[in-house]
């Protein structure tokens, strides 16, 4: 019925801008007709919107509501206490949608058989009444815009309006999406700290000070006595050591990728480099993965027993460079298209002053560029803190409290992955942990953006 509904829409939407164009059309070219305020296209998609905005509104609404009395009218053959209960409700909704289906085993109920026939029955109904009423909106609301079309009717003005409104609309879903994120996390990230009925909860000050993490708990007495830690330090510190590690790596191969694309090579050159660098954007992380943990590990490990050193199998070294490699082209590309940007008569006065070309980048290209520079090397390392699949891979899932590259780590997104891994009920402080982690990543990664505007806000050069 769905797909009768929208083929109907789809119809009914075309209809609208042929009548309403056609109708403009007629009016333009009559012997002693006045010009048209708007062209006949403009009057053609007001009618199409005329009729696709009601029937859209009612299907929104009218399916949901269809779906509620079908349910509600199907489990009026059942006690109260049945339909009640959420795990027998949706036992009875699956075993009514496998009669309706015709693929139920056995013999069903005669309580069963009725729900079934009531569902359908109520369902088929309502989606018939949902389509005409649909219909018959849409149609209502066409010909009120054919009714009013005249030389002076100003179409464009209100179709402009209906597309300023969607894209506002637009707007507020992106900004409200993000504002019910950042709120869904804070409420469970207050319920890990402040909620009495969990067990095992940390202070805000243990878990932001705390040096160790071990969110595990035991399930059976012969496990003997787990010690649980919410320490958040040991996963602050892997994140960042890995990042540093990743941003030191990629940090001065992408500028200098950049400088080098945008200055010094040629542009047939250039035009073969770049979409190669890019690529590298393109790779799946988990083939980065396996690459970081079955090449660049092991080649580390063999390194650094060569020189007599401890090194871990599974090294934040490894992850780091593998990370770096991969954020490479979010630097390049971007400092590339921003050194471009640069505008030609900053090069030229330089180069009228007596100024080499190596001066002129690092005295006037690169201060004019380093916004867009600074944003670049932002969004890499957003990326890399953000990162999970190597880090897993390579890195391990150790939260070790260490600085030295060598050892084994974890990151913040890591400990988020692993604690929500499965089937999870949101009622121990062992879930609860994984939004608090998100919560504190969200504020740590708020502040590194803060520190670098006021980096840009400090060292900006402005030009006429």
């Amino acid at each position: 019925m769905t797909a009768i509904y929208f083929i109907t829409l789809v119809f009914l939407v075309a209809a609208g801008y042929f009548l309403a164009s056609q109708r403009a059309k007629v009016l333009r070219a009559a012997p002693n007709g006045a010009a048209l305020h708007s062209l006949p296209t403009y009057h053609g998609l007001l009618g199409a919107v005329a009729l696709f905005v009601p029937m859209l509104i009612v299907y929104a609404i009218g399916t949901p509501v269809v779906k509620m009395l079908a349910t509600t009218n199907a489990f009026s053959f059942f006690p109260s206490e049945l339909a009640s209960d959420p795990l027998q409700r949706g036992v009875i909704l699956r075993d009514v949608g496998n009669i309706i289906d015709g693929r139920y085993q056995g013999d069903p109920s005669a309580a069963l058989r009725d729900a079934a026939a009531s569902y359908s029955s109520t369902f088929s109904a309502g989606r018939l009444i949902v389509l005409g009423t649909g219909v018959v909106l849409g149609l209502a609301s066409l010909f009120l815009v054919l009714s009013r079309i005249s030389p002076a009717f100003r179409a464009r003005n209100l179709f402009e309006r209906f597309v300023i409104a969607v894209l506002i609309l637009c707007a507020l879903v992106a900004i409200l999406t993000t504002v019910g994120i950042v709120f869904s996390v804070m409420w469970e990230t207050y319920r890990f700290f402040f909620d009495p009925a969990l067990k095992g909860r940390p202070t805000v000050a243990q878990f932001l000070f705390g040096t160790e993490w071990n969110p595990q708990a035991a399930l059976r007495a012969d496990q003997g006595e787990i010690r649980t830690a919410f320490g958040f330090i040991p996963l602050l510190t892997g994140t960042l050591l890995i990042t540093l590690i990743a941003i030191v790596v990629a940090g001065p191969l992408g500028l200098f990728a950049a400088i080098y694309l945008s200055e010094y090579a040629t542009p047939r050159f250039r035009a073969f480099a770049k979409p190669i660098l890019e690529i590298l954007a393109g790779i799946p992380t988990v083939v980065l993965g396996f690459f970081a943990a079955l090449t660049v590990a092991p080649y580390i490990r063999g390194w650094g027993e060569g020189l007599g050193l401890d090194v871990a199998s599974e090294s934040a070294l490894a992850a780091g460079l593998v990370m770096g490699m991969m954020i490479i082209p979010f630097i390049s590309s971007l400092s590339d298209d921003v050194i471009n940007s640069v505008p030609q008569s900053l090069r030229d006065g330089a180069y009228a002053l007596g100024a080499t070309k190596s001066e002129t980048i690092k005295k006037v290209i690169l201060p004019a560029a380093l916004p867009g520079i600074v944003s670049a090397f932002m969004l890499a390392i957003s990326r890399a803190i953000g990162e999970t699949m190597i880090v897993v891979m390579a890195a391990g899932l150790a939260a070790n409290l260490t600085f030295n590259p060598l050892d084994a780590v974890t990151t913040i997104t890591v400990q988020i992955k692993t604690i929500l891994v499965g089937d999870q009920e949101f009622d121990s402080a062992k879930t609860l942990a994984a939004f608090a982690l998100g919560f504190v990543l969200f504020f740590v990664t708020l502040m590194l953006n803060i520190i670098a505007q006021q980096i840009v806000r400090r060292y900006r050069e402005q030009y006429d």
